[in-house]
């Protein structure tokens, strides 16, 4: 394992295909970052999913195992692809075919953070780039893939639930005339990374806590869900979306007040969920 990549929580006795992981809630910044930004700190951490780490650290207690990337996603971003590199701000790069979060800024290796503010000052070269994918972003995918491919052997099926935060900004511009506001999203790529079965039964997990739920708008999943989302393998994605104004001062990133309580009631909908991949117990002879 390479420690400063990523963190791996095991449960003493897995007994459940769901998997927890948390790509974008890393805030080790490297010195070679914070020593670069034309940002300050606040700024820099703006496109961190600050502390939803641990919204679902009782994870593990209830049986699934926990991944959580370690550097920021200002730094390498776990959700994308390997090669969604950014022309525009690494030197060498080619310009390929158009990719919409390559062409904001939202790269493997970011050029912005939240409200596309840049990070740097001109560009930096191909081997920095390639250097910080092979010490974080590979190690921790490998990782995932390990956890998947240990649920299919020990469960015949994975469930993954990709767990990230949204602005509470972002969903009050996608919301529906009339219509209150969502506090989670689920993101399955319109059925194409996890079957409805799961996806329901995730639903009602946060419904059944009170939470208002949709799907896929404005968030339908990344390249988590699009790269191990296989139904049709038993290997479910469905990325995780809440709203962050439920549980911290957004312009602070600082937990609110409301933290400990709503850390309570993700812990109820954590222990539904990982009843989702828990074999049903064989009925007893009478």
């Amino acid at each position: 394992m390479t420690p400063e990549a990523y963190s791996l929580i095991r449960p003493e006795r897995r007994d459940t295909s769901v998997i927890f992981s948390s790509p974008h809630s890393g805030r080790d910044y490297p010195a070679s970052l914070v020593g670069r930004t034309i940002l300050d700190e606040r700024m820099l951490r703006s496109s961190e999913d600050a502390f939803v780490d641990e919204l679902f650290s009782c994870a593990p207690r209830l049986g699934a195992p926990l991944l959580m990337a370690r550097v920021p996603r200002a730094y390498v971003d776990m959700n994308r692809s390997a090669d969604e590199m950014d022309p525009a701000l690494i030197e060498g790069i080619s310009r390929a075919p158009h990719n919409p979060r390559v062409s904001s800024g939202l790269g493997v290796i970011p050029r912005v953070v939240a409200n596309g503010r840049p990070i740097y000052r001109g560009k930096m070269p191909l081997a920095e780039a390639e250097a910080r994918i092979a010490r974080y972003w590979t190690p921790y995918h490998q990782a995932l893939r390990t956890l998947i491919d240990e649920s299919q052997a020990l469960f015949d099926e994975a469930v993954l639930v990709d767990c990230h935060s949204m602005p509470h900004e972002a969903i009050e511009t996608h919301a529906r005339p009339g219509q209150p506001t969502p506090e989670v999203v689920l993101g399955d790529r319109f059925g194409a990374a996890a079957s409805r079965t799961v996806v329901d039964r995730i639903e009602a997990a946060f419904v059944s806590a009170g939470l208002r739920v949709v799907r896929n708008a404005p968030f339908a999943g990344a390249y988590i869900a699009q790269a191990y989302g296989r139904p049709s393998r038993n290997q479910h994605v469905v990325q995780v979306e809440v709203d962050r104004s439920l549980y911290m001062d957004e312009a602070r990133i600082e937990r609110s007040a409301r933290f400990p309580a709503f850390a309570t009631l993700m812990t109820s909908v954590v222990a539904e969920i990982t009843g989702i991949g828990r074999p049903a117990l064989p009925l007893a002879a009478e």
